[in-house]
């Protein structure tokens, strides 16, 4: 059977896969360097570990913006105007295809996952990306559409901006990071306040874009899964209050377990 290898590139961590039919079979996790070299290299010794003469190609999801192949601005990882396609293909021989690493995660979700026709999908991680699909297909607009995380909230600053700050304002009152899923536990009057903002601007930037788009499913994904139903409802409820529609939005996590790496295997037809 052919077989490819998957990389999900993220600002945190990078994970490689050697994949068969879209399942993984093995797979590796790693702390994202900071340093160039250090981040190549890592990604260089990960693929050595899978590559052989049946892997048919090499899939993966990057942080944007990209063109061609090309990894042109990224916010939290260090290959600013790298050309990662060009790179791979001349050190392992296959053919590499590259993708915004959101843009992986809704590819998977529309053929694997919540299967719909219409669909947005939100990436909470380092920072926050973002998916569109329309009649099934990858909506990429000129060349770089689905960068959410950069749909504007409060006073010029973009979501992710105030997604960032709102999690380090989570180790400035606390002394350490502190996961949402263990703030939702906490009852301090602290806690509270942060999670109040985090639903205020997670909502408005949703219910904007459900607002522009109108879609069947508005799909999250990310460690931030880890909170559990609980904060999916209220993150539902509050959209739903700022969404000019007579129907209210459904609000889903992601149904598939490494979405970021399926949707870079389904990269290599």
């Amino acid at each position: 059977m052919k077989k490819i290898i998957a990389i999900d590139l993220g600002g945190t961590n990078l994970r490689v896969a050697l994949t068969k039919n879209n399942k993984i079979e093995k797979y590796i996790k790693k702390n994202t360097p900071k340093e160039k070299n250090s981040l190549l290299k890592e990604l260089e010794d990960s693929i050595s570990k899978f590559i052989s003469k049946d892997v048919i190609g090499i899939g993966m999801g990057s942080p944007g913006p990209l063109k061609n192949g090309v990894i042109l601005n990224p916010p939290n990882i260090p290959l600013k105007n790298f050309d990662i396609k060009t790179y791979l293909e001349k050190k392992f021989k296959k053919r590499t295809v590259i993708e915004n690493d959101a843009h992986c995660v809704a590819i998977a979700e529309a053929e694997l996952g919540h299967k719909k026709n219409n669909f947005i999908v939100l990436t909470l991680g380092t920072g926050i990306g973002g998916g569109i699909i329309i009649n099934k297909k990858l909506y990429l607009g000129k060349d770089f559409a689905g960068e959410l995380g950069h749909i504007i909230i409060d006073k010029g600053k973009y979501l992710e901006t105030l997604w960032k700050e709102t999690k380090k304002e989570i180790v400035d009152e606390f002394g350490k990071e502190i996961l949402i899923k263990d703030l939702l536990k906490m009852e301090s009057a602290e806690s509270k306040k942060i999670l109040d903002k985090i639903f205020c601007y997670l909502s408005q930037g949703i219910a904007s874009l459900v607002n522009i788009f109108d879609p069947e499913i508005v799909v999250l994904s990310g460690g931030i899964k880890e909170t559990g139903k609980e904060f999916l409802k209220k993150i539902e409820k509050e959209t739903n209050k700022h969404v000019i529609f007579p129907r209210k939005t459904k609000i889903a996590w992601t149904k598939l377990k490494h979405p970021g790496i399926i949707g870079a295997s389904l990269l290599i037809k």
